[in-house]
């Protein structure tokens, strides 16, 4: 979350490198912790480098399969770690391949992968 400078009152929000960071070492725990898990990224204005205080990441998680509805799979993802707030979206690999229109496209387009599963291992 923000961070207020002791020799002032302005508030600085995390950098973009900070939130990568924070975001790969997420993304790592979260690999190790679910099982199942193809890729972890983010879009939006921390990937596109035009976020500004108040921003939050947007997350991106696709899984093997899934048990809850997609609306409610967030709740099992942990991200208080995160330095800022997070919005993230669960898809299985069958909902990713089968998604299409403008959402896709921006996300194909700005998506940061920061895990992805190496299935030759």
């Amino acid at each position: 979350m923000p961070v207020r400078l002791l020799s002032s009152s302005v508030m600085r929000w995390p950098s973009a490198k900070t939130v990568h960071e924070a975001v790969h070492a997420w993304a790592k725990a979260m690999a190790q912790h679910h099982k199942g898990v193809r890729r972890i990224g983010y879009f939006g204005s921390y990937a596109r480098g035009d976020w500004g205080v108040g921003s939050d990441v947007d997350l991106i998680v696709i899984i093997e399969q899934a048990d809850l509805p997609f609306e409610r799979r967030p709740v099992q993802w942990d991200t208080l770690s995160l330095p800022v707030s997070a919005d993230l979206l669960v898809y299985t690999a069958d909902e990713w391949e089968q998604l299409q229109g403008r959402f896709k496209e921006t996300v194909k387009r700005e998506a940061v992968w920061v895990y992805e599963r190496n299935d030759a291992t």
